[in-house]
């Protein structure tokens, strides 16, 4: 009787480490083994999982931008024109990310027209001469 208390744990091998418990950055992988003696044989304290961290390449960072800003003013005060608005970018993208779109964009705009008195075209030519 005094012997069962000496009979040591037996143990399976352990297994292959897991895969990582992610698909990028980091994580964490395990292992286990079995008990392979009965448990009336004495308690067996050996751990029977292992866990440990892993480090896969970086997860991709998608570009990311601020909403539109308001069209701005009409850049003329008759006649045809345009306006732009703009969005900034809050995150570059990194490691195979999405790249950024535009962050301009230009439409056209019409204010009324320009009124030319006449002969304004011919003094203007002589004042650049």
């Amino acid at each position: 009787l005094f012997l069962l208390d000496t009979i040591p744990c037996l143990l399976s091998p352990w297994s292959e480490w897991s895969d990582c418990s992610v698909t990028c950055g980091k994580g964490m992988r395990t292992r286990q083994r079995m008990l392979k003696s009965a448990a009336e044989l004495g308690d067996c304290n050996e751990e029977l999982e292992q866990a440990e961290k892993c480090m896969l390449p970086e997860c991709p960072i998608d570009c990311e931008l601020t909403e539109w800003s308001q069209w701005s003013e009409c850049n003329t005060s008759c006649g045809k024109g345009h306006m732009i608005r703009t969005r900034m970018i809050k995150i570059e993208p990194q490691f195979g990310g999405t790249a950024c779109p535009e962050t301009v964009q230009r439409t056209k705009c019409r204010v009324r027209k320009c009124l030319r008195g006449p002969g304004m075209e011919k003094r203007r030519w002589k004042e650049a001469r």
